[in-house]
Order: structure tokens, then sequence, then C-alpha cells
């Protein structure tokens, strides 16, 4: 340990607390918790304590070290998870899921609640079901629920007032038609109460409300309504049947099973709702190959229940965890009602949990296939790359850059990374180009491009020099610099580079021929249709090209949707808002005269000549 840090150490509390190791560029290694910090900290540094081998390779790197004092062990569980899904450190177990699966989601918040189909969960609300595996079967059930029950089918939000007309919908049977009034609030929340139920795994309670109602319906003579209830029951009845009963007592459970190899581990659970299973999911846990299974469910559970939509009445875990008692606090706040966790060792409940067990080991066992396919793909395609270009070393970071615009209007550049052949999409970039020539230049838009990334390496590696941390996207240089064009935006992006000092390898990608354009080389490179090399900068540029797209289509629909008068300093939300209502439109503003834009209230003289001459212009 250095003299600052032994001192840090030192001065520890003795209190419950989160602590954060840091190496010397000031970039987070660990972040762990502990009932008394001083001790769990003091740990690290024994030379008696048998630490793993990663633990040894992380305590050699610490530089510096932080902390925050909670007031109990259960506050500084919350503050660890957070401060985890926050930084994401290295040496910490990380839960990895590359896949966003799509829940069921009921807008509760709303006057009028809509079904809807999504894939992120917020805090607005809303109740979530799922997540489901099969997003098939999700649009499925929303289908299903749609031709069942009398609900918003448009997606827009109502709130009662009669604001339209009905539409064809309601003339179907499908809507209530809160858009034109013709429904009042509880009724419909009956409607949603339903939908809820059958969401929760209670369809077996739903069959039986449904077909007291179709009875009550017949003894009143209001066949209509009698015949729509039993074609309801048999909708739901064709979907309970295919759904599998793996608990008769119609409990709430996640099972939780864990599988590792010397590379990592996967978790997979099961989603039972109303002892129906209804989905699974698997996820694989990056640094997690050296760590004891204890400790890798235990930094699962902590990570995924941060964020999950609903906590279960019941968890199945496949082994005993060190802090169970703690973790099973924390869910029972989250829950607000008690969470009941175990390991199962017999019964039904066991056998549940092996099911879970073996797809784990298939889908880790698939995952890693993929991997090690993607793996030897990428390293062929690399080895291909610097032979056919006369590289210097092989090429395991390309950054590939692209402009975007139409006639030089809301024109952007992008950069992508493409690491051991595979996207890094957190070291993407995006630029919206500053210099805005008479005419559009495309040169000199990517001057600009290739000089900012340039600039932006040289202040990251400044910033490592001197111990303030450093931003790796920026500070990592590329093996190839890929420039989507021919000859002329490729010696653009040199011009930058050599204006800075810098040297490295680049090429540019024609689009028509597929040509690869090396500098201060006559006759174009022509790759093997079929080579790995070609197919991985094929796919560089096309990445590359669909960001600078997709940024480009945001720039210009946002400035086809603001105001003009957003582009005037001095003129601001409020006095936009007063404007528009005093005169009704930018034209008619524009007919205005001077005296008359500042009688308007908050107005100056020197604004409304400002607006005017600028209107005008």
């Amino acid at each position: 340990m250095n003299e600052a840090l032994k001192a840090k150490v030192a001065a520890l509390p003795r209190q419950p607390g989160c602590y954060l190791f840091k190496d010397h560029h000031g970039d987070i290694l660990y972040v762990g918790k502990a009932v008394v910090l001083r001790n769990r900290v003091r740990s690290y540094f024994q030379k008696s304590v048998n630490h793993s081998p990663k633990t040894v390779r992380m305590v050699r790197k610490i530089h510096d070290l932080e902390w925050i004092v909670t007031d109990s062990e259960l506050e500084a569980l919350i503050l660890e998870c957070s401060l985890i899904k926050r930084h994401r450190p290295p040496y910490n177990v990380l839960m990895k899921d590359d896949k966003t699966y799509p829940y069921l989601a009921v807008t509760l918040g709303e006057k009028y609640p809509r079904l809807m189909v999504t894939r992120r969960v917020r805090k607005d609300g809303s109740r979530y079901f799922g997540p489901f595996a099969n997003a098939g079967a999700v649009w499925s059930t929303h289908d299903l629920l749609h031709r069942t029950f009398p609900l918003i089918p448009c997606g827009k939000v109502w709130s009662g007032e009669p604001v339209q007309r009905p539409c064809l919908y309601h003339h179907m049977g499908r809507c209530l038609a809160p858009c034109a009034g013709l429904v009042d609030q509880e009724t419909y929340r009956g409607v949603i109460q339903n939908v809820t139920l059958f969401l929760e795994g209670k369809g077996d309670d739903l069959l039986k409300q449904l077909g007291s109602q179709m009875e009550q319906a017949a003894e009143s003579l209001e066949f209509e309504r009698a015949a729509k209830l039993r074609d309801q029951i048999r909708a739901l009845e064709e979907v309970l049947q295919r759904q599998k009963v793996v608990n008769p007592e119609g409990a709430d459970e996640d099972v939780v099973a864990m599988v590792k190899d010397e590379r990592g581990a996967c978790v997979q659970m099961f989603y039972i709702r109303g002892g129906k299973l209804i989905g699974q999911r698997h996820f694989l846990l990056d640094s997690s190959g050296e760590e004891n299974p204890g400790e890798i469910v235990q930094a699962f559970l902590k990570q995924y229940y941060q964020d999950a939509p609903e906590v279960p009445e019941k968890i199945l875990l496949p082994l005993e965890i060190e802090e169970l008692n703690i973790v099973n606090s924390w869910l029972k706040q989250r829950r607000g009602a008690s969470v009941e966790m175990r390991v199962p060792h017999r019964g039904e409940d066991a056998k549940l949990l092996e099911l879970a067990s073996k797809n784990a080991e298939l889908a880790l066992l698939s995952m890693r296939q993929q991997m090690d396919s993607k793996a030897d793909w990428g390293e062929a395609a690399m080895a291909e790359l610097q032979d056919a270009l006369g590289l210097p070393k092989l090429p395991q970071r390309i950054e590939c850059y692209d402009i975007s615009n139409i006639q030089g209007t809301a024109p952007v550049g992008s950069m992508v990374v493409f690491e051991n052949g595979m996207a890094k999409k957190s070291d993407y970039r995006r630029f919206r180009i500053r210099w805005h020539p008479e005419d559009p230049d495309d040169y000199a838009m990517m001057r600009e491009v290739i000089t900012r990334r340039l600039r932006e390496a040289m202040e990251a590696e400044e910033a490592k020099q001197a111990g303030k941390g450093s931003q790796n996207g920026w500070a990592n240089l590329p093996d190839l610099m890929l420039i989507d064009g021919g000859k002329g935006q490729l010696n653009a992006a040199l011009e930058a580079m050599r204006a800075l000092g810098f040297e490295l390898p680049a090429a540019g990608l024609a689009k028509k021929m597929e040509l690869v354009i090396l500098p201060e080389q006559e006759e174009p490179v022509a790759l093997p249709t079929h080579s790995k090399a070609l197919h991985l900068l094929q796919r560089a540029r096309d990445e590359a090209h669909r960001f600078a797209l997709t940024y480009h289509r945001k720039i210009r629909d946002k400035r086809a949707t603001k105001s003009v008068l957003e582009e005037i300093p001095g003129v601001g939300p409020r006095r936009r808002r007063m404007l528009l209502r005093l005169f009704g439109s930018v034209d008619k503003i524009k007919e205005a005269s001077v005296e008359e834009i500042a009688s308007a209230p908050t107005m100056t003289h020197k604004l409304a000549e400002q607006i005017l001459a600028y209107l005008k212009s």
C-alpha cells in the first residue's frame, strides 16, 4: 500500500457501509458492503488471509479507497446494489443479459388503463407481467385478451371525456369507447380487473366469475351478453389448458438455478404464477469463473431483484447463501410482505429446481458454443484482414466512420467500434457537425470528425498521465481506422490525423464495387466476395452507416417539429407561448409591426426588433 492508502485504511470507521476500491487512474475496481467497514477492508491487505487468485490480482491494483457510511447493514446492501449498477466494476460479479425480454404491462396509473407489450420496465404505476422468453407467445396472449375483453385497442390514452365519435372497434364490440365518453371509469376498471386476474395466473377464479355472470345474464334474458361471456370463457379455457401446472397449491414463486465453469456462470429462472409456469429466462454472469457458487447466487439476487417488476412470495434457491437474512429483509421491504427463501431437498420443488438446472446447463453450453464460434470467426477475419492489407499488427480494434446529411442539412458523423470481430457498442460515438459551409462538403465534415476524435484521445491520455482517470472509449486508439467512402474521404481523414501528429493504419471502403482503398496506393484492393475479411469490413461500414443515419433522422425530425422562434436568442418558452397566443402563428408575427410585438407582455422594443429581423431574414 502507498502511504495515502495506508492512512485511509487506518481511518476507516467501525460502522456499516460500502467501500470502493480504485486503481491509479481513479477507475473503480470493486464495490463491496460491510457490517464493520474497518474489519472488512483491512482483511483484504492481511497476508494471513487465504484470498482467491482473482482477489490477489485486484488487491495489487488498489491505489485508492473511498467509503460511504450507512445506518444499517440493510441500507448498505441497497447502496451496494445501486453502486454496482452505476459503475459496473470489473471485479464484481456482474449480471449480463444481452436480450431485452417482453413484458405485458397494464397501465394502472392511467384513468382508463391499457394493455401493452413492452421491453422496458418503468416506475410509472403500471403493473408488469413477465418477462416472457417467447415474444410470439406474448403477442398471442395480448391479441387474445384484446379479442376477449373490450380493452382500448388503439393504444391511445383517454380521459373519459367525449372528444371524438366511437370508432369501428366500438361497433364491433371490441372497445367500450372511453374516447367518446360511453363508459364510466368503474365499469372499465372491472374489465381491467379481469385481465389482471388472468395475467396473475388466477384464470380458474376468473372463469368462475365469468361463468356466474353468464348464468345471471341468461336468467335476466340478456342472451346477447350471455353469448359474449360464453365466448370469453371458451377462449380463456383454451389458453389455460396449454399452461403447465407445476404447483397445485397455486403459489407465486421464482426458481433460481445456477451452473458454472471456469469461464463464468449461467443462472436460469423459472417464473411460476398461480401455480403455473408462465415464463423462463437465463443470464450470464461476468467475472464469476473464480467465485464460489454461493457468492455468485448472492450477487445475482441483489442485482436482479433491484429492478425486477415484482418480488414473489417464494424464491427457491440452488444452495445456501451467506447473507440470506439480510437479503431476505431487503426483499421483504421491496415486496411489502414476507418472502420465503429456501433450498428444496425433496418433493416437487426439488424436481422443479433440477429441471431449471438442466435448462441452465443447456443455456450455458449453447451460449459458450455461440461465443466460441464468434471468437473463431473474428480471429480468422482479423488474420485475413491483416494479411490482405499488410497491417503491422492484428486489427483487434477497428473504428469505422461515416457522415450522414441531406444536401448539407443536419450533418452528423458516427464512429462505431469492432473489437475482436464483434461490435463494442459501449464505445460508439456520435458527432454533430459544428462547421456548416454554404455548400455541402463531405471531406471537410470527415476532417472535423477525425480531428475531434483524436483530440479526445489526446485529452484522455493527458488525464491518464495526470492520474485523473480516463475515458477508455476515447483513450484506446484503433489498429485500423476504416472510412466509409473513397479516396477523397480517406485523404481528408489522413490530413486530420497528420495535422495532430498521429500515424494510424487507415483504409477506405468504396460502396459501389466494395473495393478497399489504401493510402499511397494507386490500385484498390479487391477482397474475395466470400472472404471473412471483407465481411468484417462490410459489417463495420453498415453499422456506421446505420448509426449515423439514425442520429441524422433524429436531428432532422426535431428540426421539422420545432418552432423557428426557438432559434432566436432571448425568446424562451414563456415568450414563445405568449407570442403564439397573441398572434396565432409565426407567419402572423412576421406580418406584425415592431410596436405590436413589443406590446406583448415581458417583451422589449429591442427584442421585438431582433425577432422581426430574424423572421424576415
